[in-house]
């Protein structure tokens, strides 16, 4: 595949309301696929918001209900669906341990999941934190997507690591908070343009009982040009990602032949 047309879902999520959340999420994806989206991505824990009060309650375990009713959509509308949810697994002293879990759909069949690996804030008092940073091949699509949570925007680390790996397309799902909106952007259009990449940065809008919310999801090319951007409300933004271009790209300016790996 050298083309798709993606799509970022930037949705106000309610805190702790995961059937509205998900609802909500199911309607905006329907829109997006009317207008041909086949690549959509949802923000980070979009089902729940990062609800700490009841996370027993809201976590959920395999076969995870909520990818389940994803998968059926993603089925239904021959469509890809990236997002994160609150995971949750039995560990060795049978307790429960959480985690920020991000999964990716493949025409209604679970692709791949991937655990955060670098956990920010409140995050450390609830999550337990992922061990291994690597792509989601899609078989069916034969695209591989790098996949990254929020904070993990900051680590130019995991991105380049990503797309060593074979990864075609960079995607940060994200809870970014008001007032880092400079921030995101800077890091957004950096980590394209230093790995050459075409980056899906989706971000939530709203409030929370913690933070507020910029918006300001963004989908680049692999110059880091942005083709499409939101601004604080609820929206969905859209682009015809062209995979043939960043191998122009990588022609033009041989960034990853010309590194220098005798020193660095």
């Amino acid at each position: 595949m050298t083309h798709i047309k993606a799509a970022c879902i930037q949705m106000d999520i309610s805190h702790c309301s995961k059937q509205t959340n998900i609802s909500k999420a199911i309607s905006m994806a329907e829109n997006a696929t009317s207008d041909g989206a086949k690549l959509i991505v949802l923000p980070e824990v979009f089902s729940t918001g990062f609800c700490y009060g009841n996370i027993e309650e809201v976590s959920e375990r395999s076969p995870y209900p909520t990818i389940e009713a994803l998968s059926d959509f993603s089925k239904k509308h021959d469509c890809i669906l990236i997002g994160s949810i609150l995971g949750a697994e039995v560990g060795d002293k049978e307790s429960l341990l959480y985690s920020n879990l991000g999964f990716c759909i493949e025409f209604g069949d679970l692709a791949g999941t991937y655990k955060k690996t670098h956990i920010f804030g409140m995050e450390k008092s609830y999550f337990t934190s992922g061990d291994t940073i690597l792509p989601i091949k899609l078989k069916k699509s034969d695209i591989t997507i790098g996949l990254e949570i929020c904070y993990e925007l900051r680590f130019p680390e995991v991105a380049r690591k990503l797309t060593l790996a074979g990864a075609d397309i960079l995607i940060t799902i994200a809870e970014f908070p008001d007032p880092k909106v400079n921030v995101w952007k800077s890091l957004a259009t950096s980590r394209a343009i230093e790995n050459q990449i075409p980056h899906i940065a989706c971000n939530r809008s709203g409030i929370d009982p913690y933070s507020s919310f910029f918006g300001g999801s963004m989908i680049t090319n692999a110059w880091g040009e942005v083709k499409a951007e939101a601004g604080k409300d609820e929206c969905i933004i859209m682009h015809d990602i062209d995979l043939d271009e960043t191998n122009k790209i990588r022609k033009a300016v041989p960034l990853f032949k010309d590194r220098r790996l005798d020193i660095y």
